[in-house]
């Protein structure tokens, strides 16, 4: 490879989250130990980002400062090229995370009350904005069948007939499953809303990584008619490990709901992004196509590795095929522990800090998320102790 996928960064100290929530989950943790729990890279950032910005600090003035046409150029361009997707620069919409647009979404075009529809197990977030907005939590479980999630029509159309649900929120690829959905899947859950006046915001943040055999479609490219009713959420952040920065492209086509949602977020006196937020994203999408393959390479190969070792020394333990985003699946529940047990055997025992499947919803229970956006070595490490500590128990 001509990118270092291998090299450890030491993130102790640093205020990372997810460092700092290892320790307190477990004071003893071994230092070389590293977490695999919130979707950020254990990966050193791409070159061309690190060097791009080492070059606009030398003659920028960090100011107050807005996107240029550069920028908005970049970002359109990206779609273009790597989804097919033709986007008009008004219908970018700035924000400083995907979270923070839906959340803003839900307070838009619900009132207090109003049913929020949710495809379960989800994004823990998801939950966040519809209950700390006092709205109502109306959950569209996925079907689980022979290792691979289903959307459920039946259940997604009864609720949506209901006045009372005017919004959903819709992960894709979907987190955590792991889903890319598949381009009549898309079209069905479009007609839904439609029919039913129901806002789609499609959170798509994950849509570059996408793994070998599958294809994303944005949900804007079903027809003309979906963006009628429909906010695209994109970002480089998960792409490029930008999340440090802040910088999201929330798109929406539709004029009557994009004035709609930029008087709520402007309500927040919300004005504009991180300075350095702007140009990265110009480098991310300019010039880091090629880390990008070969950052896709890695977590494919990392899957690969992940769910061969279960198989070869924990079969009872289910892999689910990972078609997007480099976040694993996967189930424990054949360990009969129930969701406390399982998360002191592995923070203890094995000191592998994942994101507990819990937190995804009670669809989730017994279930963890696993990080594969790490050196292959690490994850090879972690899964052997991993093995040690579940044959204590079994």
């Amino acid at each position: 490879m001509k990118y270092d996928f291998k090299t450890v960064v030491n993130r102790h100290n640093t205020g990372s989250f997810k460092y700092e929530q290892m320790v307190d989950w477990n004071p003893e943790v071994d230092k070389d130990v590293i977490p695999y729990s919130v979707a950020d890279m254990e990966l050193k950032n791409p070159p061309e980002i690190v060097e791009g910005l080492k070059d606009y600090m030398e003659d920028t003035i960090l100011g107050y400062t807005g996107p240029t046409q550069d920028y908005y150029d970049a970002v359109k361009g990206w779609m273009k090229r790597r989804h097919n997707w033709d986007i008009k620069e008004e219908w970018i919409n700035l924000s400083a995370g995907v979270v923070s647009a839906f959340y803003a979404a839900v307070r838009a075009f619900t009132e207090p009350g109003d049913g929020v529809l949710l495809m379960t197990p989800a994004y823990y977030p998801f939950y966040s904005a519809i209950e700390k907005n006092e709205r109502t939590l109306v959950r569209n479980p996925l079907i689980e069948k022979d290792g691979r999630y289903y959307i459920d029509y039946e259940d997604l159309e009864e609720k949506a007939k209901d006045p009372r649900n005017k919004i959903i929120l819709f992960c894709s690829p979907h987190n955590p499953v792991g889903r890319v959905w598949e381009k009549e899947e898309l079209e069905k859950v479009a007609d839904i809303c439609l029919r039913n006046d129901v806002i789609i915001v499609s959170d798509e943040i994950h849509n570059d990584l996408i793994m070998p055999g599958y294809n994303h479609t944005v949900m804007s490219n079903i027809s003309e008619e979906v963006n009628k009713n429909l906010i695209v959420c994109t970002a480089p952040s998960k792409t490029f490990n930008l999340a440090g920065l802040q910088t999201s492209n929330i798109i929406i086509p539709n004029e009557e709901i994009r004035e709609k949602y930029t008087q709520e977020v402007e309500s927040t006196g919300f004005h504009m992004l991180n300075i350095f937020g702007y140009k990265a994203c110009e480098i991310a999408y300019n010039q880091c196509e090629d880390w990008l393959e070969e950052l896709k390479e890695l977590i494919h190969t990392n899957h690969m590795v992940c769910k061969k070792f279960f198989e070869e020394n924990l079969p009872e333990i289910k892999v689910y095929d990972l078609e997007g985003t480099y976040l694993q699946w996967l189930d424990f529940n054949a360990l009969g522990l129930d969701k406390d047990e399982l998360e002191e055997l592995m923070h203890m025992e094995a000191q592998a800090f994942f994101d507990e499947g819990y937190i995804f919803g009670e669809e989730g229970e017994g279930f963890e998320r696993i990080n594969l956006a790490c050196p292959t070595h690490k994850l090879e490490g972690m899964l052997e102790r991993v093995k040690k500590a579940v044959e204590k128990v079994k």
